[in-house]
């Protein structure tokens, strides 16, 4: 008998499918399995599309297999009637007589009715199997639901000295190519990027995804006093843009403006987030705009690059007060991941 556990790790693998796919919902994988052999596999493709389960059952070639079955799922079925009809009832009505579940969902209009209605049709229910790399895969997911907030990236290149950029702000090209294409990779996993007025204004950057396949995020930027001047690509309207103000608050197409009050930036800013269900974010820099969120213990991981270059002198990186994680070496660069234990 193989354990629960490899057949939830395959599941989990296929969830993973889904990043920057289906946010606001969360990643979900699902693998069916019968008298030892997976019969069928889904997870959830895209935000709006059939979820994990469906997708699985549906990949089923003899559906009456289905009935001497064991369905193990990476987030426990919903319950309610949102862009699909609840995966629940599907189960339900397929008669699959056993479900085995990694982690409980904390929406509300989930939360254990799911597994309510599968016991109360007389379904054998299994939960936690691998709950915390389940928790892990959904931490931006579980992060919005809970501390109604995104999940916050913070990312930088820094010398080996300290530096993140040139007394003049030139940051050009701390990190290797490899390092920015990891980057590129990064933003097509999230729901959107956020910048400071001085990066805006000395990098001029037009935080895309164009060096990966995928979607661009949306773009955030800080200008408190509207300083920044229009020809940067930031209001190009390619992609949309958010810029947090003291002055006006206006709705476009591709470019909004939110006025809030600096003296609660921080706050502002995720609640603000939260409303437009942006479930990540990566902040990017500067260096004074990372220190102020992680200052503001704002902020769940860091991916810290760490070339070996030598500024001397120039502006200093943000000092981190997490727990260093990993070390990754990518190329000549040493990538170190953080983690802020506050939730």
């Amino acid at each position: 008998m193989v354990a629960p556990e490899i057949y939830m790790h395959r599941a989990l693998e296929l969830a993973r499918n889904g990043a920057g796919k289906v946010s606001p919902n969360p990643m979900v994988g699902c693998v069916i399995v019968h008298n030892g052999t997976i019969i069928g596999e889904g997870w959830h493709q895209q935000f709006g599309g059939p979820h994990a389960e469906p997708n699985a059952i549906a990949a089923v070639n003899n559906q009456e297999l289905l009935k001497d079955a064991t369905l193990y799922v990476t987030l426990e079925p919903c319950a309610h009637f949102g862009k699909t009809p609840p995966c629940a009832h599907l189960i339900i009505e397929k008669q699959i007589p056993r479900v085995v579940v990694c982690n409980l969902d904390p929406n509300p209009l989930v939360a254990g009715k799911g597994i309510k209605l599968l016991k109360d049709a007389g379904i054998e229910v299994k939960t936690g199997i691998l709950a915390q790399e389940g928790a892990f895969l959904n931490r931006r997911f579980f992060t919005y639901i809970n501390h109604k907030r995104p999940f916050i990236i913070l990312k930088w290149a820094e010398t080996a000295d300290g530096f993140v950029a040139r007394e003049n702000y030139d940051s050009k090209w701390i990190s290797n190519a490899l390092s920015r294409k990891l980057v590129h990779k990064w933003r097509t996993e999230e729901d959107a990027i956020l910048v400071g007025k001085n990066t805006a204004l000395y990098d001029n950057p037009q935080l895309t995804s164009r060096d990966w396949e995928g979607k661009n995020p949306i773009r955030i930027v800080i200008d408190k006093n509207l300083d920044l001047p229009q020809h940067l690509y930031l209001f190009d309207k390619s992609v949309k843009t958010i810029c947090f103000n003291t002055f006006k608050s206006s709705q476009g197409s591709l470019l909004d403006y939110q006025k809030v009050d600096f003296n609660i930036l921080g706050q502002e800013v995720v609640n603000c987030l939260f409303q437009q269900h942006i479930q990540s974010v990566i902040i990017e820099g500067g260096s004074a705009t990372l220190q102020y969120f992680i200052d503001a213990n704002l902020w769940d991981e860091a991916r810290v690059f760490v070339a070996p270059v030598n500024f001397e002198q120039g502006i200093k990186a943000p000092k981190i007060k997490g727990t260093l994680v990993s070390e990754t070496t990518i190329a000549t660069d040493t990538l170190r991941n953080y983690t802020n234990h506050h939730s």
